[in-house]
This record gives C-alpha cells, sequence and structure tokens, in this order.
C-alpha cells in the first residue's frame, strides 16, 4: 500500500502539471542491487537477476493497475543505469570527495542505511535502528568514504537559499536539524557481497546500493549525456516524491553528492508520510497490510485513488480502514460529485433532448455561484504547487457541495413550463461547473472524470487548467451524452 500510495501521489502532480500545460517526464521505477535482494534471491533459490525480473514485472504490472500516467520505468540492473552510476563514481572520485578508508559500525540490511551508535538501541536481546525499528548489524570491512562531512556548511547554505527545497517544512526541519548535529564521512562501498554495481577503480568493492539507487534519476535522462533532451528539459528536476523513511537518503546524501559532481540537485523534495494501520505503518512483516490490488478488485481504481489523496494530510501519516474508504466513496463521490453529474445529466435528457443553450442573463444566484467558485479557485494552483493535496481535494469537492446547493435552490424542474430560458442558463451554469469540477478532479479521479468530459463533448485540447485564468470551458449552445452512474453507493 505504501508503494502504491508514494506512486499515485507523484502521478496526480504529473497529470496536474500536464493539465497546466506543462512539460512532464514522470518516473517510477525498481531498485534492485543491494545485500537485502541478494539475500532474498538466496532464500528464493533463484539467481539475484531472475529474482529481481520477477519482483520488477510486479511492480510495473501495478503501474498499470494504479492507472499512473509514467512516461518510463527504470530498472538499477540497465545498462543505461550502470553507465550513469559508473560517471557519477568516477566525478566524484576525482573530485577528492572519495577515499579508502576503513568501516566499522552498525549496519541495517533492511533499510540498507549505515547507523551512528547513538542511533542504535538494545532491544529485546537484538540490536535495532532507533529510526526504523529494523536490526543492525556490527560491520567491519574495507569502504571507499564519501566525505560528508565536508559538505555540512555547504549544505546547510544550500537549505537555506533553497528554503523549499523540502516540503513539508517540518521535514525540512527535520533535516536540517539532524544535519547541524554534525555529519560523518559515509561508506559508499561493500566487499562483503556481490550483488551490485563495481567501483570503476577497484573491483573488489560494490557501490553502495544508495549511491547506485539514487542515481535512476539522472539514468533515466540518459545521463551522463548532458547534451540529450531528456537531460536538458528534465533536470534539475522538479520534483521527487518519496516517503519520510528515506528522507535522509534524498535531502542530505543525494544532493551532497550531486553538489560535489557540480551537478545541480532537484528543485524539491517532498516527504509524505506513512499509511498507517492503528498506530502501526502498514507492512507485510506486521501482517496489516491492506492490499491495493483486492481495493481495485472490490471497490475500483478510482475510488483508492481518492481516498488516499484526501484522507492523508500534507506530508503526515494516514490511518485508513475499509469502513472509512466506504464512507469517503459514499460522500464525497456516490452523494456528491456523482450525484451532482447524474442529476445535471438525467434531467437534460429527459426534459431538454440533451441540449441546453446559454444566454446572457445572469441572476444574482448565477453571479453568487461563479464569484464561490472562482474564488476557490484561485487557491488551487498554488495547493498543488506545494503539494498540499488533501487541501486542493476539499476545495475541490466544495465546488461541487455549493453547485448542488445552487440547484436545490434554483429548481430548474419548476421552471420548464414557465421560463426556459432562466431553466436553460441554470443547466449550462451547472454543466460549466460540473466540466471545472471534472478536470480538476482528473488527475486523481482519471476514469469517472473523463468519462464526464466525453459525455459533455469537450475537446481533448481544451480539457486543461485555462479556466484558472478566467477562461470559459463550454461553449454557449451544447449537446450531451448519455452518462451512466458513475459511483455506485456502498451499503
Amino acid at each position: 500500500m505504501g508503494h502504491a500510495y508514494s506512486s499515485i501521489i507523484a502521478d496526480v502532480f504529473a497529470r496536474f502539471k500536464r493539465n497546466d500545460n506543462c512539460k512532464v517526464h514522470f518516473l517510477t521505477g525498481t531498485d534492485e542491487h543491494g545485500l537485502k535482494i541478494q539475500k532474498a534471491a538466496e532464500k528464493s533459490g533463484l539467481d539475484p537477476k531472475t529474482y529481481c525480473d520477477k519482483i520488477s514485472k510486479v511492480f510495473k504490472d501495478l503501474t498499470k493497475k494504479l492507472n499512473l500516467s509514467n512516461n518510463d520505468f527504470i530498472r538499477t540492473t540497465e545498462k543505461r543505469h550502470n553507465k550513469a552510476v559508473t560517471d557519477l563514481w568516477t566525478k566524484l572520485l576525482n573530485s577528492g570527495d572519495i577515499y579508502l578508508s576503513k568501516y566499522k559500525g552498525w549496519y541495517s540490511v533492511s533499510d540498507e542505511a549505515y547507523y551512528n551508535i547513538d542511533e542504535v538501541i538494545e532491544k529485546n536481546g537484538n540490536k535495532v535502528s532507533t529510526f526504523s525499528g529494523s536490526p543492525v548489524e556490527w560491520v567491519e570491512e574495507e569502504s571507499f568514504f564519501f566525505k560528508l562531512s565536508a559538505w555540512q556548511n555547504k549544505l546547510l547554505d544550500f537549505y537555506d537559499k533553497n528554503d523549499k527545497f523540502i516540503l513539508p517544512i517540518s521535514r525540512r526541519n527535520e533535516v536540517i536539524n539532524f544535519v547541524k548535529s554534525g555529519l560523518k564521512d559515509l561508506s559508499v562501498s561493500r566487499t562483503s557481497f556481490t550483488w551490485g554495481i563495481r567501483t570503476p577503480n577497484n573491483s573488489k568493492h560494490i557501490i553502495y546500493v544508495w549511491l547506485d539507487a539514487l542515481t535512476n534519476y539522472l539514468s533515466a535522462l540518459n545521463y551522463p549525456d548532458t547534451k540529450d533532451s531528456l537531460y536538458r528539459d528534465f533536470w534539475p528536476a522538479s520534483l521527487h516524491v518519496i516517503g519520510k523513511d528515506i528522507l535522509r537518503f534524498h535531502a542530505i546524501y543525494w544532493p551532497a553528492f550531486l553538489l560535489a559532481a557540480n551537478i545541480d540537485p532537484p528543485k524539491r523534495v517532498f516527504s509524505h508520510g506513512w499509511i498507517l494501520s492503528g498506530d502501526e505503518k502498514m507492512s507485510k512483516s506486521k501482517g496489516n497490510i491492506l492490499n491495493p490490488l483486492e481495493i481495485i478488485n472490490t471497490y475500483g481504481i478510482d475510488q483508492l485513488r481518492y481516498y488516499l489523496m484526501k484522507e492523508v494530510s500534507h506530508g503526515a501519516d494516514g490511518n485508513i480502514s475499509l469502513k472509512n474508504l466506504e464512507n469517503c466513496i459514499n460522500s464525497d463521490l456516490a452523494n456528491n460529485y456523482g450525484n451532482l453529474c447524474q442529476r445535471v445529466f438525467s434531467f437534460i435528457k429527459n426534459n431538454c433532448n440533451n441540449k441546453v443553450v446559454k444566454t446572457k442573463k445572469i441572476s444574482n444566484s448565477d453571479k453568487k455561484l461563479i464569484n464561490q467558485t472562482e474564488l476557490i479557485l484561485k487557491s488551487l494552483r498554488n495547493e498543488m504547487n506545494n503539494q498540499n493535496l488533501n487541501n486542493y481535494i476539499k476545495s475541490v469537492i466544495n465546488i461541487s457541495f455549493l453547485t448542488n446547493k445552487y440547484i436545490n435552490d434554483e429548481e430548474p424542474w419548476k421552471l420548464k413550463k414557465s421560463d426556459t430560458e432562466k431553466m436553460n442558463n441554470i443547466l449550462h451554469l451547472a454543466l460549466e461547473q460540473i466540466a471545472k469540477i471534472s478536470i480538476l478532479l482528473n488527475p486523481i479521479i482519471p476514469l469517472a472524470s473523463t468519462k464526464v468530459l466525453d459525455a459533455l463533448n469537450i475537446d481533448m485540447k481544451l480539457r486543461d487548467l485555462s479556466f484558472l485564468d478566467g477562461n470559459n470551458v463550454l461553449i454557449d449552445k451544447i449537446t450531451i451524452n448519455e452518462l451512466d452512474i458513475l459511483f455506485k453507493k456502498i451499503i
């Protein structure tokens, strides 16, 4: 569920930016190297590459199930990735930021992370990380080190000059406090296993999995060919979407590696919280997971996407349950947005022969709804650009609520015989509202919203966010198509 959540967040931002007429390259993929993978492969009786092929296919298939719009799916076992990692390592070596020494300390295989002595405690007779609770083991071996300590002040200066590099602010503060507490040089190679990319200057060493994995953002853009169009257009990346458990790697190690190699860091790292069951993080090891595929099969992909995006506050942990999912589907999707679309389309079909004509007459009630909507619209681009998804969704659903109230108050069904002109104006404004709501919800519930936009016969080229700048979506005279029920109420 955690992977699904993170992937959907990234997809929503990508879709929104495309709808706002921005060039977008949305990347996802699989990190396939390291001791953890090697051990898992051995346990399964497969060689590491065969094991990775099997697991990677599962995640690649999941992108389709989640209805992701990714442009690329990178695997860290690909040749293009090996080339990029080797180049980055060579740059760090040549700059003097990598040196050979010996490592002694605590290492977590499951976290693929090194921990300081003050980050390790004893629990039930075992040494575990205070950060993740994962077991750690004492490691002593020859290792290449990255001079992370030399980048402490430079990183703090970078954070100061780029105050929105890390969002939300609470995570930014965590990172800054950690860096201020003092950075130690980072072990960036291992000799105790073989599954990974070998250091180009010493074949005994395997490149640390996080230096390897993080480089995927570059390798997918054909780095080290910096003249390639993908690299020119999309680096530095506008946004990395990650879970809070890997924030340290993305917000400290990654910019340090890049700055040392004279490469611009990404513009922003957005760290979302964990998906919780009760008070615990969902995980297979704890046996408390909700399977996203089972939810999709039972309720639908749009329903899952909407619930996850609305339920979890900006960057915080989110406690989810099937009961809350069903309540959300009923209240927001079936009774609010779905009901608005269905009642308006059905009325026009039954009373207007599927045609509505707008006139120049605008009532005070029309003006009120238009002004209320415009006030909400002004904030939406900013909410999305600051990754405040749940506020964005609540605002859009509020537009739907206001439109439903407008229809209830205006009672167009009473005007068929007495004032068809006013009736048409009410219905046209309602359709205009539905069009705007559907375009705004398209990044979150693309299947249902597309059905509505298709039923409105809106040209594909006009399904963008230009109305946020004052443009209308619909022409004055519109013919609609029949619209099936979008969301069934769960009883």
